[in-house]
């Protein structure tokens, strides 16, 4: 059986613990998009982590975790994130890379500086992970598949045709330096005999897996509201980021993924520009951002600290059904205990109408919030392990969201560790 586990909102939901807890039951999982520009953060035996490429599965010995085509494959940073694992204990994953997979060119990360220098105070936010190039690159049908490492005359010539236009852009636009032609075949050379052990026909692989009745879990980067068809355009990402979306970054067909864990936050929080109706500021942000987390809310990948905010429910409605969330992942509620009081935005207001709708982003700009105040619980919920144990208030935060997301909640986290988890009927 196929089971996806993705973002509701803005990213950083702690998607990552809900696949490392749910990888326990797992044979195989599947990154399917995205790249090394977001982070998911783990906690387990072995340590803390905060994986940017390798699948959330990484820890468990009898996992196989998949680099799959849809991914933005950097091959040094992909090595280097193993290797890390490894030299903490963490005993070698079996991994495999999709053969389709593209990858990630250092000049897509400098291609992403300099677009970043250039826009000045009109920026994009980026991460400057060099996703944005590398998929302009991939639709632009001038990206580089892992399949063709292992023919180098054609990859030769491939390497002449694209140096050539790069450089036009690098000379004219940027005014930085040329990229070298033989020093570009050189560093993919060396990257086809990085990645060489790790290639496989992954589609093939996942259709005899998906025959044999294995277990696999789809692994999503960022959330819905990041998604460049429905997220908020074009403060986005480069690559869907709806569970829809991992049938074809995994290469299986769209009717065998029959679960999808829409993993959604107890508060709000966002890393980059955008709209964000919900925010809080001053004092009020930083507090929340300090308790938040495993450690406070920064970037797993930039460290930059995250923007605040109550409780989205429209936005997070919104992300379910786009990502057809058939149960709610609820989590960091223990990072709430401290407040007397919890607003939750259940509205906008835009040019005077109340809407319960998520709109476009042109509408999104004119929205203002419209919150409904909820009683605190004003108590430490960490350790509890059965949903009847916490405290009334807390249970009625639950089912206040549950009933405005419209999905179940069926698991609720309440502490970073990976059995800190409340299992719900």
């Amino acid at each position: 059986m196929v089971k996806a586990i993705v973002g509701a909102n803005w990213g950083d939901e702690g998607k990552g613990k809900i696949t490392d807890m749910l990888g326990q039951e797992s044979d195989i999982i599947v990154r399917y998009q995205g790249g090394s520009n977001a982070g998911h953060t783990i906690i387990n035996q072995y340590g803390k982590f905060a994986l940017h490429l390798l699948p959330s599965g990484v820890f468990y010995d009898h996992t196989t975790c998949i680099i799959g085509n849809g991914v933005a494959l950097n091959i040094p940073y992909l090595l280097k994130e193993i290797k890390s694992i490894v030299d903490r204990g963490v005993p070698m994953p079996k991994i495999l890379v999709s053969d389709r997979a593209q990858i990630m060119m250092p000049y897509h990360i400098l291609f992403d500086q300099y677009e970043e220098e250039r826009l000045g105070g009109k920026s994009f936010g980026s991460t400057k992970s060099g996703i944005a190039p590398f998929y302009s690159d991939k639709y632009a049908k001038i990206g580089f598949q892992v399949s063709e490492l292992f023919d180098e005359e054609e990859l030769k010539e491939k390497v002449e045709r694209v140096c050539e236009m790069k450089n036009i852009l690098l000379e004219h636009m940027y005014h930085k330096p040329l990229i070298d032609k033989n020093e570009l075949f050189k560093t993919l050379i060396e990257y086809r005999d990085m990645v060489a052990p790790y290639v496989a026909d992954v589609s093939a692989y996942l259709h005899e897996a998906m025959k044999e009745g294995k277990n696999i879990l789809l692994e999503g980067q960022l959330g819905a509201l990041k998604d460049p068809d429905f997220g908020i355009y074009p403060m986005v990402t480069s690559s869907s980021t709806l569970a829809a979306y991992g049938a074809i970054g995994a290469g299986i067909p769209p009717y065998e993924i029959k679960e999808i864990v829409t993993v959604v936050k107890a508060y709000s929080s966002a890393v980059g520009a955008g709209e964000f109706v919900s925010e809080i500021f001053g004092e009020e942000a930083d507090e929340l951002r300090k308790r938040g987390g495993d450690g406070g809310e920064f970037g797993a990948t930039t460290g930059r600290p995250r923007r605040m905010g109550w409780f989205d429910a429209v936005a997070s409605r919104y992300g379910c059904r786009m990502q057809g969330a058939t149960e709610v992942a609820l989590t960091v509620l223990d990072v709430l205990g401290y407040l007397k009081e919890l607003p939750v935005c259940v509205g906008y207001e835009i040019d005077g109408v109340v809407t319960k709708d998520f709109p476009t982003t042109v509408k999104l700009k004119k929205a203002k919030p419209v919150y409904e105040v909820l009683p605190g619980w004003e108590c430490d919920i960490h350790g509890i392990k059965t949903y009847e144990e916490l405290p009334e208030n807390c249970r009625k935060y639950i089912e206040f969201i549950e009933r405005e997301l419209e999905v179940p909640v069926t698991l609720v986290s309440n502490g970073p560790g990976r059995d800190d988890i409340i299992r719900r009927k």
